[in-house]
């Protein structure tokens, strides 16, 4: 088995782990700052909307050997507006600019026709409305929000309402970060960035869920046993999936970064960089939320319950009784049944809420595992 297996198969059995909800106010404070710079870059930069969103025209050049730099300075002062070129892979030129008019890009196509020294005709142009991008726009919000709803009731069907709010919570998350970076780099809004994100909400939400199923199973009956809290099997779950949330999440950003940084870095793909950067931000992002957002949240909602409060009280009334008595404890690793207070004895019922099957009592042995009986 691979070391990286391995470590998955300890996690899975409680042998070690980490206190990731234990510590959920590190990272709450973590991400309340990332969500702040989003915010902050979204507000002072803006969003670079695409002409189909804010309207405008598209030109598009026969074969040329004028450079993108030359291009975007004819094309700026034939305008009176900021253009953005890009050379496709055929010796193309694209050239977008916003807030155009039809006789205002009739004028433009002559302009670019005699300063690139083509003929006028072979200059492809096309408009794009404002209303058609606000239409589109529109469209995005209304998909977005049925999206979130129909997650929403769903979770709260298969799960709980605490658990579908914390997935919510996570998946905002993961958009604001998402559009901050966007607004930061000053990448342009398209339709394909649109599509981006949608995707990206459905990834965020499969590791999220993934944790919530095993959550689900580890706290059937929590309340008839005295052994853990809510928080401390949520971080054993947690732990237990913790490898394959890492292992998907690292295949899903191999390909996504090829495209990013190959396809629009490198080989200069215009709709590749709309598609793959909201991509790789928001997959790296969603992973971060499942693990360090959605679970500590379901804990901190749960622990307000009177039967989880109560359930606390128990367990720390058990084991100030078990440190009364000066019994002896084995060292565990973060995230196992002793560091989470757990004694040194595993049983049948604590071990079922754990999800493992309990260690059977060696027979015939006192404490300390010497036989028990007089010697002979």
């Amino acid at each position: 088995m691979s070391r990286l297996g391995s470590i998955g198969a300890r996690l899975y059995r409680g042998e070690v782990g980490y206190d990731f909800v234990g510590k959920r106010m590190i990272w709450y404070g973590l991400s309340i700052l990332i969500t702040i710079m989003a915010i902050v870059g979204l507000g002072v930069r803006g969003l670079n909307m695409g002409i189909e969103f804010s309207g405008g025209a598209v030109f598009t050049t026969p074969k040329t050997s004028v450079s993108v730099a030359h291009a975007q300075e004819e094309a700026e002062q034939a305008s009176g507006h900021p253009a953005i070129v890009q050379k496709l892979g055929n010796g193309t030129l694209r050239i977008q600019i916003s807030e155009v008019d039809t006789a205002k890009a009739d004028q433009i196509r002559q302009d670019l026709a005699k300063d690139l020294k083509v003929s006028a005709e072979d200059i492809n142009a096309e408009l794009v409305g404002p209303s058609w991008g606000e239409q589109i726009a529109n469209k995005a919000w209304l998909g977005l929000a049925i999206f979130m709803a129909l997650v929403v009731v769903y979770l709260a069907i298969a799960f709980e309402w605490r658990m579908a709010l914390a997935a919510l919570i996570a998946l905002i998350h993961d958009l604001t970060i998402t559009v901050g970076v966007y607004a930061l780099v000053g990448f342009e809004v398209t339709p394909g960035t649109v599509i981006g994100l949608l995707t990206i909400l459905g990834y965020s939400l499969y590791d999220t869920v993934v944790v919530f199923d095993g959550l689900k199973e580890a706290t059937k009956d929590i309340t008839k046993q005295s052994r853990w809290t809510y928080s401390e099997i949520a971080n054993r779950s947690l732990n237990a999936t913790l490898v394959r949330s890492i292992n998907t999440t690292i295949v899903a950003l191999l390909p996504v970064a090829g495209l990013l940084f190959i396809g629009g870095g490198v080989l200069g793909g215009g709709m590749l960089n709309d598609i793959s950067l909201s991509l790789f931000v928001g997959l790296a992002a969603g992973a971060y939320s499942s693990i360090f957002i959605a679970t500590p949240l379901v804990a901190d909602f749960k622990e307000r319950e009177p039967q989880m409060k109560a359930l606390a009280k128990r367990v720390r009334a058990k084991r100030a009784a078990a440190a009364a008595k000066g019994g002896d404890e084995p060292e565990h690793g973060p995230g196992t049944a002793a560091s989470n207070g757990a004694g040194p004895d595993v049983d049948e019922e604590a071990a079922a809420v754990a999800g493992r099957p309990s260690r059977p009592a060696a027979r015939g042995r006192g404490r300390g595992g010497r036989p028990s009986g007089k010697r002979r």
